[in-house]
């Protein structure tokens, strides 16, 4: 019974990626192999460079993972293809699991796109949000943060009107 249990203390070993053989790059001369030579010895790439597409990523990675807790990276493997401006193999470098760094997300949010209202979204979405419970209208905030609407069915400020 008790081997049973010690049986699953191995952990899920798990393997992400299509590493491309060492006799496929090989194939990859700097100089002289094009972009699309390279798409067809080796296919398209697990990743592309951030802010252009002059570096390709061929990524592997083997990992343990105990339960519930963070995976363990047993290794990793990567190939970056580096091109030119004109298509053109630039440099081939394999990195490995010792040349890998922790990266600190910085703190904050970033802002993402699609989060603001057009005019005509922000007019339709607030109908009804501001009408008072006697049908004369109520206190609300305008787009730009002033008062609108008539006082009569909150309490003023000023004690009267």
């Amino acid at each position: 019974m008790s081997a049973i249990g010690l049986s699953g203390c191995g952990g899920d070993v798990a393997q992400r990626g299509n590493l491309p053989s060492a006799d496929r790059i090989s194939e990859i001369q700097p100089g002289s192999t094009t972009r699309e030579d390279v798409a067809k010895i080796l296919g398209t790439p697990s990743s592309t460079g951030v802010f252009n597409d002059k570096s390709w990523y061929y990524i592997s990675r083997r990992t343990r993972q105990f339960a519930f807790l963070e995976p363990e990276v047993l290794d990793q493997q990567v190939y970056v293809i580096d091109f030119d401006d004109k298509g053109i193999v630039r440099k081939v470098e394999h990195k490995n699991l010792k040349d890998a760094r922790n990266v600190t997300p910085a703190p904050g949010a970033t802002p993402a796109p699609g989060k603001e209202l057009t005019f005509l979204e922000q007019v339709l979405g607030n109908l009804g949000k501001f009408n008072g419970a006697g049908g004369e209208g109520g206190l609300g905030k305008s787009t730009s943060g002033e008062r609108t609407g008539n006082t009569k069915n909150g309490p003023s400020p000023n004690g009267g009107q």
